[in-house]
């Protein structure tokens, strides 16, 4: 699992993957988890999973580190998860092959990342929600052929 870094553009990472595959390992997932934008603001650019997906690897979408405001609470970060489900409608239909989310039975009061935690009451949904995209997303693949309209050569 390896994640982009926020200062990081996603063409890079094949230089990352480069390194990993080096050293034999082939089991290789990138992540996104926003990009820095300005002062305590992290941004997410839906071309990026695009982008990483040139690699040959699975690609995967950090849904709770993106809502993140670093530092903006002080000590500790603050966040924006009521726009997780939006993020992450986003990211499945821009073609993720995976979520990772971190939730909690009661954010407010989590050890880690109380202000980005999804509910875990909000998690079926959230997820049943990426499930239809995806495969809304396969049926208009088969039936248009591949989303890429200028792949590059």
């Amino acid at each position: 699992h390896l994640k982009k870094g926020q200062f990081m553009s996603p063409w890079n990472m094949k230089n990352s993957v480069r390194k990993i595959e080096a050293f034999g390992n082939e089991q290789i997932i990138l992540a996104d988890r926003g990009t820095f934008l300005g002062y305590n603001m992290l941004v997410n650019d839906m071309r990026c999973f695009p982008i990483m997906a040139q690699t040959g690897y699975p690609v995967c979408f950090d849904a709770t580190h993106s809502v993140q405001l670093p530092t903006s609470m002080g000590n500790i970060s603050g966040g924006q998860r009521h726009f997780i489900p939006s993020l992450v409608r986003a990211a499945t239909a821009c073609g993720i092959n995976a979520l990772f989310m971190e939730v909690h039975d009661d954010p407010s009061n989590a050890l880690s990342d109380a202000n980005t935690v999804l509910d875990i009451k909000y998690l079926e949904n959230v997820l049943s929600q990426a499930k239809v995209i995806h495969q809304s997303r396969l049926d208009l693949r088969e039936r248009f052929g591949e989303d890429n309209v200028h792949p590059e050569r």
